[in-house]
This record gives C-alpha cells, sequence and structure tokens, in this order.
C-alpha cells in the first residue's frame, strides 16, 4: 500500500513522460529536466500524455522504488 507522508517532498514533473520508461529513463528526466538529484529522497510523479497512467520514482536508500 502507498501512501503520502508529510516528511517526504513530491515533486510533479509537468511535461508528459513515455510511460515505457524505467528507472534509469525516470531517473535521466528528474536529473535532466527537472534538474532535481534523483537520489535524494523525493517522490517524483510522472504522467503520460491522456493522464490516464502515472508512475511515482522514489530513492528509498537502498536502491528505487517505482510505482
Amino acid at each position: 500500500m502507498l501512501g503520502f507522508s508529510s516528511n517526504l517532498r513530491y515533486f510533479v514533473c509537468c511535461t508528459p513522460v513515455d510511460m515505457r520508461n524505467g528507472f534509469d529513463g525516470l531517473a535521466g528526466i528528474v536529473r535532466n529536466y527537472l534538474k532535481k538529484d534523483p537520489v535524494s529522497g523525493t517522490v517524483f510523479i510522472f504522467l503520460n500524455k491522456s493522464l490516464t497512467h502515472i508512475k511515482l520514482l522514489y530513492w528509498d536508500g537502498d536502491g528505487f522504488a517505482m510505482f
């Protein structure tokens, strides 16, 4: 189960993202487009063009988790 926490930061990528992207592709978008560090412990939220799919990328200290 996924729940939102007030001790985490959340960033939404406003540009539509290809949902075929995996860990590396989404981490690259975080670095190059959002200009943030993907391993900072922040939750990054991505949506597709038609707003029907969502992916969340999160570094939990041991590796990336994608929801």
